[in-house]
């Protein structure tokens, strides 16, 4: 595949809720679950009573756009953290990762709560959690480790509060970097407060937080969605505290048709299919059995990733520019993918790259691949199915363009009306 190609025309008609498009039947192995003894090691810890109620990738300490706390990392704070849950259940646990850490990450104590305003948690509503009956424990360096599931009636759509108290010094920690979402520390242990007037610090990120799963209420059934790529997965541009990502516009209209799903972010913000970098994330071929392949009872996953592949080798002065990526260099890292989730039995959604005209990418090379690698989504055949949000955000009258509207203000990214029309560009019956 040459870069330079003819653009498929646009549709006339509503550019903005272009439909997800089938790609002929789906194959019996696709749809056929994987038996238990074609499973890793990370994928048995899950014994099917659980699913994935909010999620995100894990990032080694890094701070190329200001202060965080990841480098310093802990020593004797608390940590509040808030997310939101996208299906329900009687019961819930929590995920937490010291992937990147290199020395083991002793977890003092922790506790998970219904959210009130801020860092602040409903009264009565705070649960200790523990660790194979134990209330501390200390994951390996490289490690992740599940809490006890505990009593907790939570809905889709409620917002959880998850607090860690870290007595001993944690060294650098592992982060996820852009959380749209307030985190909120404290010196000393404040684990089981209700009130949050000892949290004076606050954060954008999340810190060793990776999931909450939930169990009971709904028979688990193997239904679940990940949403994989980069910024515009994780919802870099969307308003912060809002919960206005498309994966999360994506879990409301599943809860407002009454079939609540799980839907889990593992964007990472400047994430690239093929090539490691130091503050973005191991490439997308290499973490997608991490993040992806360990979630419990997913069926399906939506691959948005490449624009960083193409844009991220120009000199831009915020980090250091990455290897050039030709199309079909993304084209192999996509069937890698692809080939990584059919043999779990999980189908797979290509999305097309969204325009960027007028933003840091804007060259005619990166346009050239953006292009190529569009016509080859379209029309490959490679995916189960295609999510066309390249059109769903054009402007109609100038397609290489995000529609203003849609448009966070840099040209890159879709503010949160741009998010709900991708979201809306789903087809939820075909997922």
């Amino acid at each position: 595949m040459t870069t330079k190609t003819t653009k498929a025309p646009l549709p006339s008609a509503r550019l903005a809720t272009a439909r997800l498009t089938t790609v002929a039947a789906l194959t019996a192995a696709v749809l056929t679950a994987v038996p238990l003894s074609g499973a890793t090691a990370g994928e048995k810890r899950h014994d099917g009573a659980w699913r994935g109620a909010w999620a995100t990738s894990p990032q080694a300490a890094t701070a190329p756009f200001g202060p965080n706390w990841s480098q310093q990392g802990f020593a004797n704070h608390t940590v509040r953290q808030v997310v939101r849950v996208t299906t329900g259940g009687t019961k819930a646990r929590i995920e937490l990762s010291n992937r990147y850490g290199t020395t083991p990450l002793r977890i003092t104590g922790a506790t998970v709560a219904r959210t009130d305003k801020g860092a602040s948690v409903k009264a009565g509503s705070v649960r200790q959690l523990s660790f194979g009956a134990d209330r501390s424990v200390t994951i390996p360096a490289g490690g992740t480790a599940h809490s006890d599931g505990v009593p907790f009636p939570v809905r889709a759509l409620e917002s959880v509060t998850v607090t860690l108290y870290l007595a001993a010094p944690t060294g650098p920690a592992t982060f996820h970097h852009f959380a749209s979402a307030t985190s909120y520390r404290a010196d000393g242990d404040h684990r089981s407060d209700r009130d949050g007037t000892a949290f004076e610090e606050t954060s954008g990120s999340w810190y060793y937080l990776t999931g909450v799963e939930v169990g009971g209420g709904a028979p688990a059934r193997r239904d679940g969605i990940v949403t994989f790529g980069d910024s515009i997965t994780d919802g870099v541009g969307s308003g912060p505290g809002v919960n206005n990502r498309y994966p999360d516009e994506l879990a409301e209209r599943f809860a407002a048709a009454g079939k609540p799903r799980s839907v889990l972010n593992h964007g990472i913000g400047g994430n690239q299919v093929t090539n490691d970098t130091v503050w973005a994330g191991e490439k997308g071929i290499a973490r997608f059995k991490e993040d992806v392949l360990t979630e419990p009872n997913v069926r399906t996953v939506i691959l948005l990733e490449g624009i960083n592949d193409f844009g991220g080798s120009l000199p831009r002065g915020v980090v250091a520019p990455t290897p050039e990526v030709s199309v079909e260099r993304l084209i192999a890292g996509h069937r890698t993918l692809i080939r990584q989730a059919h043999a779990r039995g999980i189908k797979v959604v290509g999305a097309t790259l969204t325009p960027v005209k007028g933003s840091f990418y804007d060259t005619p090379a990166v346009e050239a691949k953006r292009d190529a690698f569009n016509h080859w989504v379209r029309t490959s055949g490679a995916y189960d199915a295609v999510a066309d949000f390249d059109r769903a955000v054009a402007d109609p009258s100038d397609p290489d363009r995000m529609l203003p509207a849609y448009d966070s203000g840099d040209h890159l990214h879709p503010g949160d009306a741009g998010y709900r029309a991708m979201a809306d560009a789903l087809d939820l019956d075909a997922l």
